[in-house]
Order: structure tokens, then sequence, then C-alpha cells
């Protein structure tokens, strides 16, 4: 896939995908009001203010990879033609998961709403089955031993402390 059409791509993708999952549908949950924090004081807000800069900043350069490194899109109807392997990648298989769970719950915990707590947790089973049954499978197939190389050495959800480099 050529570079202009990946990138395209992938801004078409983070629009109907994680915009959507970490803004539109928590936004319709809560209307963005806050309300009283969910464990009773202002250090709830502020780790949401956290985890929210943290995700987004890590989501949006999680998907700019995809199209100037792999030369594809996040999307599995136009996959990338090479394994991203930099950046978050080398700490966490997962980055975009991970960054759209920790936007919610940041959400979560800046307008003290518990449901998107609920929403956060389903959203991140949601994720947990797709890579399991459908996303891994897959790139083992089309990838194959690159990608058993970086699967055995990079988790799947909880990042390592130090970067992994491939061979």
């Amino acid at each position: 896939m050529g570079r202009p059409h990946a990138i395209l791509g992938s801004a078409v993708f983070f629009v109907a995908a994680p915009a959507v999952v970490a803004g539109l549908i928590p936004w319709w949950i809560t209307g963005w009001e806050f309300r009283p924090s969910l464990f009773g004081d202002a250090l709830s807000h502020a780790l949401g203010i956290l985890l929210i800069i943290a995700g987004v900043a890590g989501l949006v350069d999680s998907f700019v990879r995809f199209p100037l490194q792999g030369r594809g899109t996040p999307a599995p109807i136009a996959p990338t033609e090479k394994l991203v392997v930099t950046g978050l990648y080398r700490y966490v298989r997962n980055p975009m998961y991970v960054t759209v769970v920790a936007v919610i719950l940041g959400q979560a915990l800046l307008f003290g709403d518990w449901r998107l707590l609920c929403y956060g947790a389903a959203v991140a089973i949601a994720f947990h089955v797709f890579v399991v049954m459908y996303e891994e499978p897959t790139l083992k197939r089309t990838l194959g031993k690159e990608y058993e190389e970086f699967r055995a050495n990079v988790p799947r959800w909880i990042p390592r402390l130090t970067p992994w480099r491939a061979a």
C-alpha cells in the first residue's frame, strides 16, 4: 500500500474506531458532566487527566507508525505489510488497545462516573477476545517467525520495563 493511501486510511480508521470508542461513546454515557470523585479526592481527577493525556499521546504515536513504518493501516481490512516494532510496540504488543482503555478509565476518574469504569472493563474484555481469537492467529499466519519472536519477547497487555529490540 502506498504511503498516502495508508495515511488516509489510518486517519479514517482513527475517527471510525478509537475516536468513537474512547470519545463519542464516553460522551454519550456521561455528557462529560463532572460528578463527585469516585474515590472522594482530587487525586483521582488528576490521575484521570494524566491517563487521558498519556493515552491520547500514545494512541496517536502508535497510529502514525502504521502508515509510516508498516506501510498499511491499523484496520483489519488494510493491514500493514511490515510488523511495527518501534515506539510503544517495544514495550507492549497492543499499545493502541491499552491506550484506548487508559483514555476511557481516565475519563471515568476525571468525571467521577462508575458507568465509564464498567464500559472500560467491557471494552478491555472485547479487545482481549478480538486479539486472542483473530488478531494473533492472523499475525502468526501472515508474518510467521518475525511475529513469533515479537510475541515471545513483548507482553500482550502489561508493558515491559525495558524496550525490546528486534534482532
